[in-house]
């Protein structure tokens, strides 16, 4: 596996957790929790995004 392969497969693994957190987030009935579980999701996508543009060459990341 390259560099390459692992990187791609990191950011596919922290999309899928953010989709997993938004997911909880939708049938979390605490409002604390729900918040939480939203702002944890759209970190992980952000940081994902940030990862993805990194890795292809891209040095103005769209945060």
């Amino acid at each position: 596996m390259s560099a390459a392969d692992g990187s791609a497969e990191h950011i596919q693994q922290m999309r899928a957790k953010a989709q997993e957190m938004e997911e909880a987030a939708k049938s979390a009935t605490d409002p604390d929790e729900r918040q939480r579980l939203q702002d944890k999701a759209r970190r992980l996508r952000s940081r994902s995004e940030q990862e993805s543009g990194m890795a292809s060459g891209d040095i103005y990341p769209t945060d």
